[in-house]
């Protein structure tokens, strides 16, 4: 796969307690996160876009401008003070190809934390309470996908009630299935796919008014 997911998780909202384990967890899994060809069965990510030979698909210069946008975001990450814990720099000899990257210490109000990346750059992001999450994950223009992680039931219902999103993983991630609607919230965009409610794109409303005797229309 391409590194561009749109409901990639890329602001990480962490409870203090845990941070540090996480996060140490994290710069783990990195090391041995392997970036290269997407059709090796071994890589976990490919490129940011692939350069195609044809004419007709030829797309080097979109590849290269949403390639150096993403390091632009990551050099923006570092001047404004996050601290990088993974990744940062471009990798293949080959290819639009960057590494993982992780930040940490990262605050509501950096670019990183304000803007939509589309690339490999995740921004973690420490919490005290439940409710403190809940106002600042809403803090944004965005508002397509969110994914709660809890063993308590009460929690997992209030987040999931309380977040602007247009679709919600309890306990897992990138899950979907025909019968369940897909679409955002605010910049997000509007409507849904799959589902009963992708119906609503392809239907025409008609109102059919009809007063009844001695009606004040009459």
């Amino acid at each position: 796969m391409q590194g561009e997911i749109c409901v990639a998780g890329s602001r990480v909202f962490v409870q203090e307690g845990i941070y540090d384990k996480l996060v140490k967890k994290l710069a783990e899994k990195a090391k041995t996160w392997v970036v290269g060809d997407p059709f090796d069965p071994t890589a976990r990510q490919g490129p940011q876009a692939k350069s195609r030979n044809s004419e007709l698909f030829s797309s080097v210069e979109v590849d290269k401008t949403q390639f150096d946008k993403i390091l632009a975001y990551i050099e923006h990450g570092k001047k404004e003070g996050a601290t990088l814990l993974t990744g940062g720099k471009s990798c293949g000899e080959q290819g639009y190809y960057i590494e993982p990257t992780i930040f940490t210490n990262v605050a509501d109000n950096m670019k990183i934390a304000r803007e939509e990346i589309f690339g490999p750059v995740m921004s973690l992001m420490k919490f005290k309470t439940i409710d403190e999450a809940i106002k600042r994950a809403n803090d944004t223009r965005y508002g397509l996908a969110a994914g709660i992680v809890t063993d308590n039931l009460n929690v997992a219902n209030t987040v999931s009630r309380s977040i602007r999103a247009g679709i919600i993983w309890i306990n897992c991630y990138f899950g979907f299935d025909y019968d369940c609607p897909y679409g955002g919230y605010k910049m997000s965009g509007f409507g849904r796919d799959m589902g009963m409610n992708a119906l609503d794109m392809y239907l025409h409303v008609k109102s059919v008014v009809t007063p009844i005797y001695n009606s004040p229309w009459l």
